[in-house]
């Protein structure tokens, strides 16, 4: 993709559109920036660029800006059917994403891992065991580090790329082509952003869009949605599945073990019994993190240390401490219904969930089952409280507490508690009618906990 001289517009001046931006005029493209933000708000971005030739278009959007580019480019959280595009899409104007517009330029070979729940563990997972196996390799994407900062150069060379990514991100993909792609499952979430669930189903699938018979798909078996876009939409990439049931071929998972089928033989096994990962959504990650990494040269003792010694992430059924008998657990990132059930699965005693927060158009009656058996008593805070009262009211065996702020959550919920029991932040929701991000969200919870003590 040859870029020098091209009129290209950036939409979004987020971490991702910066260092499209710098990526951009490196290849000697004429850049404007376009972004409803106001300079004010926009400043460390705007420092960030000091030096480079860029045309800046704050606090608004000019369709001319777009009738007259030869490119655009959206950051991931541009939605790619904004308003603001059409006089780009009625002239021909080719409009992609930063992911789609790095993996033109990059060379090392990419596994990009997508889901609804799970990404980031899994990214980090197949990333360290190839780190454990001697490979160089560059972890980013949507996890944090853009694509383009490596096609730009700022991560030296690796062998391996591996890329979290998002739905958002896929939906400005043209011809995005994983040597490996990854999903581990599609659930209801950002119902908020599109038409409905088909449509961001349809969106997870397009990673698999542009694979040719040489390349890898990895997908979860057991996966109700996914087994129907196998039905319906197939795949041209050989398929390696992960299941709890017996395979002929991929991953299966056992109680304290993950096995590697090849034509019906079991090639390699890697046990479980020194993972700190709990629940079965974890040895989900780890057999697609399995694949994925074999498939791009990780060796056995790379793969086994890394399913040794990983520890987990912040925010993911992450534990904070335990104060006079009671545990508390900071799932800050379960902002979907479906990562609910999941981090209600890892636990064996009485749980004081604390959920709530900004409603993604989640179905919260879909939890009462699991609610009814796992939950003692339920708090619930934010945008979403009443919704959430009204789809689980009778659920919770000791009922439901309503509370303002996440110091009150955490109060109310301790002295529900009892001796060996737990309390589990897990929201089923987006963090900002009341935070920055889950992160702030639960770093908040946990210094909630520590006042406890």
């Amino acid at each position: 993709m040859d870029l020098n001289n091209k009129r290209v517009v950036v939409v979004g001046l987020g971490r991702s559109g910066v260092a499209t931006v710098r990526f951009l005029v490196r290849q000697g493209a004429r850049v404007t920036v376009s972004d409803r933000a106001a300079a004010s708000a926009l400043k460390p971005a705007i420092d960030a660029l000091a030096g480079l030739d860029v045309r800046l278009k704050l606090g608004g959007h000019d369709a001319g800006d777009f009738e007259h580019a030869d490119l655009v480019v959206l950051s991931p959280g541009v939605p790619h059917t904004q308003p603001m595009l059409e006089p780009a899409w009625a002239a021909g104007i080719p409009v992609i994403g930063e992911m789609e517009l790095a993996a033109a330029h990059v060379q090392a070979p990419i596994i990009a891992v997508t889901g609804t729940n799970g990404k980031t563990t899994t990214t980090e997972l197949v990333g360290e065991m190839l780190k454990n196996s001697g490979k160089r390799v560059f972890v980013g994407g949507n996890i944090g580090t853009p694509l383009i900062a490596y096609a730009d150069g700022a991560y030296g060379t690796a062998d391996v790329i591996v890329a979290e990514t998002s739905s958002f991100q896929l939906d400005t993909t043209v011809d995005f082509r994983p040597a490996t792609a990854v999903v581990l499952n599609i659930t209801d979430d950002h119902l908020d952003r599109y038409a409905g669930f088909s449509a961001y189903a349809a969106s997870k699938w397009r990673i698999f869009a542009n694979q040719h018979s040489g390349d890898l798909a990895v997908f979860n078996a057991m996966d109700a949605t996914v087994a129907g876009m196998l039905d319906r939409v197939g795949l041209r990439a050989r398929r390696q599945p992960f299941s709890d049931q017996p395979l002929n071929q991929g991953a299966q998972i056992t109680g304290d073990a993950i096995m590697i089928m090849e034509n019906g033989r079991r090639t390699a096994v890697f046990s479980l019994a020194k993972s700190a990962l709990i629940g079965p959504h974890n040895r989900e990650n780890l057999a697609a993190a399995c694949l994925a990494a074999r498939a791009h040269g990780a060796s056995r003792e790379g793969i086994q240390q890394t399913i040794d010694t990983f520890g987990g992430l912040a925010h993911r059924v992450e534990p904070v401490g335990t104060v006079r008998g009671v545990r508390f657990v900071n799932d800050s990132k379960a902002t979907n219904v479906d990562a609910v059930k999941r981090a209600l699965e890892c636990f064996d005693v009485p749980v004081v969930l604390i959920m709530g927060g900004q409603n993604k158009k989640g179905d919260f009656s879909r939890l009462k089952a699991l609610v009814r058996r796992r939950v003692k008593t339920l708090v619930v805070l934010g945008q979403a409280r009443d919704e959430i009262v009204t789809a689980l009211a009778g659920d919770p065996r000791a009922g439901i507490i309503e509370v303002a702020t996440m110091d009150e959550a955490v109060t109310q919920a301790f002295a529900a508690a009892e001796d060996g029991e737990a309390v589990l932040l897990s929201p089923a929701c987006a963090s900002f009618d009341m935070f920055d991000s889950y992160a702030h969200r639960g770093d908040c919870f946990r210094k909630a906990v520590e006042r406890l003590l």
